[in-house]
């Protein structure tokens, strides 16, 4: 049975993906709802006309008198809250809402909640296939691929969902098995007044959760707990009690939980410091759901890592490329040139630049002098991050992404890799990071 109630009426405010998929909830429930959006012409409408014509759809600016017939709105993750128009409407009682909170409200098996500026992608993916391996019937998505409504089925023995800060915006009480928050920098900040807001939005995770799994390196992902609910942590160090970490042996580093090595480190087929961090994480987040080591191991021996994240792209005349287009924030630039740099022989040429979303780049000068032999810089904020990079390292400017990837190739000498990480969004030159990367990974590819 469905844990809504039929005699209230609800609005659905947002038609993209996640609205279209509280539409087919709400409408497969037979409850009363409406639609509306901002843009005059949103991405699901035609469908939605198609597909429900009875429903009542209002797009352009949000009526306040029409929102307020509502009980509860149902708020996309791409609207912010502080939209006058929601505001004004929650001031006058309608309560604001969200698919997740809905999706946890009627998911009948555990979830593992998963969320972070950086690698919540990988680490979803990741969890899912260990799961599967595992035998478990798994369902994943979320943020990523499918929406949480989508994926409710009483066949469903474990739920992996990764979650950005504006879902658990509107999510009250998640109640998972297992959260956690992997890391925590600056992102989305012409979203929030600053950085304490967005920690607290990513922090909502934990409520309600009965395990945690927090980054032993990251102070700010440790939850303030309840006592004696169960902790385990992750982090490149040596673990102890109840944490993942690094161990080495004979010269040899491994994976390794409290004081038992479980696989080298050379058997991922992962490369960096970070994605080695990704895989304790998903090993954490795993062991806390009782899923058996074996099953865990052999999907991390397999797992060859997501496209347009640290993905290799080609060698050429002994130099590595790599696509790391989905670094669209300061945080996951900085990993992958941690992470890469730590890896390979040479030094990284870094192409970086675009929409930086209001960010500080200043804590790439220090990584950046330590493992770039150059930074090839495009896009709108492209001198922004010159001016925070000063002389670290020989800055090269370009107009396109295809100059970029020639300049990399001059730049570039055997042993180094080329790293398209560039710490902002696409929109300014893109139709996404997806794009971005895909243009990238062509223009390398046809390098003779």
């Amino acid at each position: 049975m469905s844990l809504i109630a039929s005699d209230h009426f609800r609005i659905v405010v947002g038609l993209g993906k996640s609205g279209m998929s509280l539409v087919r909830f709400l409408a497969n429930r037979g409850v009363s709802f409406a639609v509306a959006d901002t843009r005059e012409n949103p991405p699901e409408l035609a469908t939605l006309r198609r597909d429900y014509p009875q429903v009542d759809v209002r797009c352009g600016d949000l009526d306040v008198e029409f929102l307020c017939r509502a009980d509860e709105l149902y708020v996309s993750p791409g609207l912010a809250l502080a939209t006058p128009a929601l505001q004004a409407a929650a001031a006058r009682g309608v309560k604001l809402s969200g698919d997740i909170e809905l999706f946890a409200r009627n998911a009948k098996a555990p979830i593992i909640a998963i969320s972070g500026s950086n690698a919540k992608s990988t680490v979803t993916t990741l969890v899912g296939e260990m799961a599967a391996a595992a035998g478990k019937r798994v369902a994943v998505g979320g943020n990523l691929g499918t929406p949480a409504l989508d994926l409710l089925s009483d066949d469903v023995e474990l739920y992996v969902m990764e979650l950005s800060s504006f879902q658990l915006e509107t999510t009250d009480h998640l109640g998972a098995e297992v959260a956690t928050v992997l890391n925590i920098s600056e992102d989305h900040m012409d979203r929030y007044s600053g950085l304490p807001a967005y920690h607290l939005a990513k922090h909502r995770i934990f409520r309600g959760a009965r395990q945690v799994v927090f980054n032993r390196q990251d102070a700010l992902t440790r939850p303030l707990l309840g006592e004696g609910l169960p902790c385990w942590s992750f982090g490149l160090g040596v673990p102890d009690f109840k944490g993942f970490g690094l161990r080495e042996e004979n010269g040899e580093k491994y994976l390794a939980f409290e004081f038992q090595n479980l696989m080298p480190v050379r058997e991922l087929k992962i490369r960096g410091a970070h994605n080695q961090a990704n895989a304790l994480a998903a090993l954490a987040l795993g062991h806390a759901v009782g899923l058996p080591f074996d099953a865990m191991l052999s999907a991390l021996r397999t797992f060859a890592g997501l496209e347009h994240r640290c993905q290799w792209v080609r060698d050429l005349d002994g130099v590595a490329w790599y696509n790391d287009s989905k670094a669209t924030n300061v945080g996951a630039a900085l990993a992958a040139i941690e992470g890469l740099g730590a890896d390979i022989e040479g030094k990284l040429v870094l192409i970086a630049g675009g929409d930086g979303k209001g960010a500080d780049f200043k804590d790439l000068r220090d990584p950046v002098a330590a493992n770039c032999r150059a930074v090839v810089l495009m896009g709108r904020d492209r001198e922004l991050i010159a001016q925070a990079l000063g002389d670290a390292v020989p800055l090269v400017r370009v107009a396109s992404l295809d100059e970029a990837v020639q300049q990399c190739r001059a730049l570039a000498q055997p042993g180094d890799a080329v790293l398209l990480s560039p710490a902002c969004a696409s929109f300014d030159m893109f139709k996404n990071y997806e794009e971005r990367g895909q243009l990238f990974a062509r223009a390398a590819e046809d390098l003779a």
